[in-house]
């Protein structure tokens, strides 16, 4: 069968590229199905009505085409874009995953050798970068469910693989989400489920050093979920069933300010244990954190997770007080100063934060009590301030009629008249 050519497009072509721009599945969907529709046609500029879906946003007919056998690497473009540097461009996280699940490859370059996370970047969809540059093929984590070699039984229980590839693929490094995470699914709230998913991050992190083309970040990203896994099974150890204790231990605050003291310890040590002490990351993340006194900005969770996930601490964004989830909009009804991303974040929070927000009640009601009260003015006190405001107000206006008389030199008026024949002059002090 012939590749497509650029613009020789059908009518019924045309017309799904139509349907695209409006979002009309269901009628998208009859015309796949009628077989009238090449799914990887291409229009004048080299573009698949995959891309076009991509670039638009439109998710349920991105979904439709891949179902249809969408070619998501095809870069016939004219300047050489594919679907997932489209997706990127649209800022759809939803879509950018989507085409990495379909298999798009993240290495793959446009025209001016940019990949699909640069063309994000550039246009500022960092949430898209932070997508692309956290995905992990489900594959290559399934390579560890089969026996390899003389293996009599897989590295890592096929039943683990799934809950093992959510929890790399989050984009949120907070240890309190990773475990909670990790609590979601029971199978792997178990001591030796635990020890088998961190031995295979651990695996994952070495692959990705000694690899031709090296990996840092993914390596440091593994090598930490590695450590939060096992700090799981230690409280596991201890007859932690449900890991509260773990949760706890990361939220608690210190007395003074509240700052999670044991979280930011656990993090550093985190990346203090990173085995390849001749890594570049391990060292800018050194430089950056050691002479950082604990409790001081920048801390260790903000160095990492932009290092990592390229995510940049943006001042007026608002982040859950208990798992970091980013775009957290319920807001502790008491001080209004912390926010969370849901009840039960703010519940598991409570323990902590009631001491700080007693704390910021009582600063709340110093102020109020320090501030200026206005006298409440009754009906005829209310009458004399309204006038005495308007004989103000006539007061200047005459004022300044007679500064532009006198040629707008108020020093002469405030003098007093002049008696100069010349008319009034401005003398200097």
């Amino acid at each position: 069968m012939a590749a497509p050519q650029r613009g020789d497009l059908s009518a019924s072509e045309r017309k799904i590229l139509q349907l695209i721009a409006t979002g009309d599945v269901q009628e998208a969907a009859q015309l796949l199905a009628s077989k009238e529709v090449r799914v990887n046609c291409l229009d004048e500029y080299g573009m698949t009505p995959l891309m076009h879906a991509a670039y638009k946003g439109k998710a349920d007919i991105c979904r439709l085409l891949l179902q249809h056998g969408a070619d998501v690497n095809c870069n016939q473009h004219e300047y050489g874009y594919t679907a997932l540097m489209f997706a990127g461009l649209s800022g759809k996280t939803d879509i950018t995953s989507m085409m990495l699940d379909a298999g798009a490859e993240t290495e793959m370059v446009n025209s001016v050798g940019r990949t699909a996370a640069q063309m994000a970047a550039f246009v500022g969809q960092h949430d898209c970068v932070t997508v692309i540059t956290n995905f992990f093929s489900r594959a290559k984590l399934e390579y560890y469910t089969k026996p390899q070699g003389l293996e009599k039984e897989p590295r890592l229980p096929p039943r683990l693989a799934g809950p093992l590839h959510k929890v790399i693929m989050t984009t949120n490094l907070n240890p309190v989400k990773i475990v909670l995470l990790v609590k979601e699914h029971p199978v792997l709230v178990d001591m030796t489920a635990l020890e088998k998913c961190y031995q295979v991050m651990d695996m994952l992190c070495e692959q990705c050093v000694k690899q031709e083309d090296i990996n840092e970040v993914l390596a440091m990203k593994m090598h930490y979920i590695s450590c939060v896994l096992q700090k799981c099974l230690a409280f596991l150890h201890k007859q932690d069933d449900n890991l509260d204790a773990l949760v706890k231990s990361l939220l608690k605050g210190r007395d003074s300010d509240g700052f999670p003291q044991y979280q930011e310890k656990f993090i550093r040590d985190c990346i203090r244990k990173f085995p390849y002490c001749e890594a570049t990351l391990l060292q800018q993340l050194v430089r950056s954190i050691a002479p950082v006194e604990i409790g001081n900005e920048p801390t260790a969770f903000s160095v990492l997770n932009q290092a990592v996930t390229g995510q940049m601490a943006i001042v007026d964004a608002d982040y859950c007080a208990t798992c970091g989830e980013r775009g957290a909009q319920k807001r502790c009804s008491l001080c209004k100063a912390v926010t969370y991303c849901s009840v039960t974040c703010q519940k598991l929070h409570w323990f902590t934060h009631k001491k700080m927000c007693r704390s910021l009640q009582e600063q709340d009601a110093d102020l109020e009590k320090d501030a200026p009260k206005f006298k409440e003015l009754k009906d005829d006190e209310s009458n004399l301030v309204m006038e005495t405001a308007n004989f103000l107000q006539q007061l200047c206006l005459r004022a300044e009629e007679q500064v532009a008389a006198a040629g707008g030199c108020p020093a002469q008026l405030l003098a007093g008249p002049s008696t100069s024949a010349q008319g009034p002059s401005c003398t200097q002090d």
